[in-house]
Parts: C-alpha cells; structure tokens; sequence
C-alpha cells in the first residue's frame, strides 16, 4: 500500500497537475482544453524545430540504448569473470555490438544534420510553406523512429550479453548457441536505421 504521506503523493502530484492544467486551459478561460488555441500553437512550431528534435532523440536515444546494454553487460561480464576469468576475452563481443547500436544513431544523425537546409519564410508570408513543414516532420520522424529502435536494441543486446557471459561461465559450449541470438537483437537496430534513411531520402525543403 502507498505512504500517502509522503512529499510524492500529497504535494508534488497535485502540484504537477495543477500546472498541467493551467497550461492546457492558457489559450481561453471559458474552456478547460481549448483546442483551437493548441492546434495554433502546433501549426506554428517552427520545422526546424521538429528537425533539430529529430536529430536530437536520434543520437540520443542510440546513446542511451547502447549504454544501458554494456551497464548491464559489463556488470555480468566483470563479476563473473572474478571466478572465471576466461571469459573477458570472448565476451567482449557483446560490449561491441552495443557500442554498435551507438554508431547507428551517430551514423543517422550525420545524415539527418545534413538534410537541413534554410529556408527564409519572409518570401512566403512569413510562414513556412508545406514542403518545409513536411522536411521538418520528416527528419523529426526518421531520427524518433531510429532512436527508439537503437534503444530497444541496446537494452536487448545488454540483456542477451550478460546472459551470455554468465552462461560461458557455467559451460563453455554454451556461448555460440547464445551468440547467435545475440546477433539477431544487433540486427533489430539496423531495421530502425534502414527505415529511418529511407524515410529521410526525399525531403524537399523547397519547392
């Protein structure tokens, strides 16, 4: 059972929504959620925006996935080795592919960055026109769509190594069998990369 008395529960949820809701009634007092006054505001976010958020959860969420996977592989990987120290030298494999998983999001995101181009909406009326707005969901849709898939791959790659390294060190025949499926969570981060350069390949900043 929750401590309702707890710091969490009486003052900082409250509080957290109270703000929430201050801030989705902002745009007219007479309603709580007033949606056209939201749906002005997204019209209005600028695509680079979107563009420098898509590369951002990119490199981001690839980096954050890889880390989880060697935390969780090189914790397994040290401690077993204290008692079997054979293994350091084959297991390093699995740090290798999460690092992998790193090296996908850079990649993409090199490639995202290079998308951007400028774009003056003052020769538009001072709005951007659709094929901007379009470039800008685009690359913020190919860099969510690699992260997401790189920081799943990272935490199944993490998971599956630290399985390894414990299993080799129990019986060494054990480790290519696992390997094996360790190859095939690596290969679940190139289907985000794969999709997410093809998603960005025809983006059009300008008519």
């Amino acid at each position: 059972m929750a401590d309702l008395t707890h710091p969490v529960v009486w003052f900082y949820i409250p509080c957290t929504l109270a703000w929430i809701c201050f801030l989705i009634s902002v745009g007219s007092p007479d309603r709580f959620i007033d949606y056209d006054w939201l749906w002005f505001l997204f019209r209005h976010i600028s695509p680079y925006f979107w563009a420098a958020l898509g590369v951002a959860l990119c490199v981001g969420m690839s980096i954050l996935g890889a880390a989880w996977g060697i935390f969780i592989t090189g914790a397994s990987l040290v401690g077993a080795a204290i008692r079997v120290p054979r293994i350091t030298s084959k297991n390093l494999i699995s740090v290798i592919f999460c690092e992998a998983v790193a090296i996908y999001g850079v990649i993409v995101a090199i490639i995202l960055q290079t998308k951007i181009e400028y774009v003056d909406p003052q020769s538009t009326g001072g709005v951007y026109d659709k094929y901007a707005v379009a470039a800008g969901y685009s690359i913020f849709g190919s860099g969510i769509t690699t992260g997401f898939a790189n920081l799943v791959c990272g935490m199944c790659v993490g998971i599956v190594g630290s399985s390894c390294a414990l299993s080799d060190a129990q019986n060494s025949t054990l480790f290519v069998k696992i390997l094996v499926v360790e190859i095939f969570g690596s290969a679940l981060g190139l289907f985000g990369v794969i999709i997410g350069i093809i998603m960005s390949g025809g983006i059009k900043w300008a008519a």
